[in-house]
């Protein structure tokens, strides 16, 4: 669906992308992941045709986004970090604008509108005033507007911004919904929602490629092992005694020993085997009782950090080159000043009398 080659972005003398490639297939959600400034918002920008590039090549739908810019764009639908709102018209209102903008077929323009706000959940807020709107409604318009003329590929640059814990996890579930159906691509700071959400994570580190593959890939290329923590009520020496010869325990640290009696360790075991039952068998011989076993499998957030955590060598590499100059992907979207108290606007009499008003 898109094929990005050998793509560099330079402003002046920084270099923002270093020559990057890499695809995307139809059908799945895409995490693109990367420290503040490391190109994320740069790349989305190129593939979107909103920034040219200095060098490479980039192809939505088979059409070239700069030598076919109209072909390509109509491939795609996307959502800025700030979404591109006229607060004074209602979601409805906009929706049909931005339908007519888009050149939908007129005979479509209400069909499209009403499809695109049923699965945002815009309905019961239609025709209110969009300045009147929360954040997390906001975000929904601006998603809808993304859907509409039925693209192949939604964009999405850190859509979870600003919202409160309950929109977060609305949102999460309307892009699993948005992946069932499209091409999600998704850049997001809060790597538990790319984990429960992504099927596929590409991360980005000072504008180049540091890894692009499945969660379980990644999670098995950094570690070759996960840690089991486990604590015991009995002596270190027969807790010790007790797990030696246990098949995949490799090593083992002892954390805190002989407080209340209770013996805790941190053990590193293969990742190909779970030596739990073993270790609960032999302690249960040893009439020693288990207080905690938890194992503790690597995650993403270890991932992220073993492949965007500098090196004094890469670090001096970096200031001699430049960082990238126009301070993209900072993150200063604050909750808005009517959403200070995680509630939406909707419910609130004083904004629905303003809005009538209008």
């Amino acid at each position: 669906m898109i094929e990005v080659r050998n793509l560099t972005k330079k402003y002046g003398d920084n270099l923002a992308l270093d020559n990057i490639s890499f695809s995307i297939s139809s059908g799945k959600v895409y995490g693109l992941l990367g420290p503040n400034g490391a190109g994320k918002t740069t790349t989305m920008n190129i593939i979107t045709g909103c920034l040219a590039a200095t060098s490479g090549t980039v192809t939505v739908g088979g059409h070239d986004i700069f030598e076919e810019p109209l072909e390509a764009k109509r491939h795609i639908g996307y959502l800025p970090e700030v979404p591109p709102l006229y607060t004074d018209m209602t979601p409805s209102e906009y929706l049909n604008f931005i339908a007519m903008a888009k050149r939908v077929d007129y005979e479509a323009i209400y069909r499209q509108v009403r499809e695109v706000m049923e699965l945002t959940q815009l309905e019961e807020v239609g025709d209110r005033l969009i300045r009147n709107l929360s954040k997390g409604y906001r975000q929904r318009v601006g998603i809808a507007q993304a859907m509409l003329g039925n693209p192949d590929v939604i964009i999405l640059d850190e859509p979870t911004v600003g919202l409160d814990p309950k929109q977060t996890i609305e949102m999460r579930d309307l892009i699993r919904t948005l992946g069932e159906m499209k091409t999600v691509i998704f850049s997001s700071h809060i790597l538990a929602e790319v984990t429960e959400v992504c099927e596929r994570v590409i991360i980005i580190h000072r504008g180049k490629i540091v890894a692009d593959d499945s969660l379980e890939n990644l999670n098995r290329s950094v570690e070759s092992t996960n840690r089991l923590h486990i604590a015991v009520k009995a002596d270190e020496r027969a807790v010790i005694s007790g797990l030696a010869g246990i098949p995949g325990i490799l090593e083992h640290e002892v954390l805190k020993s002989g407080e209340a009696g209770v013996c805790e360790l941190m053990l590193s075991v293969d990742k190909n085997t779970d030596p739990r039952e073993a270790i609960f068998f032999a302690m249960a011989d040893r009439r020693c009782p288990i207080i905690t076993m938890e194992l503790k499998k690597s995650s993403l957030e270890s991932v992220f950090l073993s492949l965007t955590t500098d090196t004094e060598d890469d670090s001096a590499e970096h200031e001699s080159h430049g960082s990238e100059g126009n301070g993209e992907d900072e993150v200063d979207e604050d909750y808005d000043e009517n959403d200070d108290n995680g509630v939406d606007d909707e419910d609130d009499e004083s904004n629905e009398g303003e809005s009538e008003e209008e």
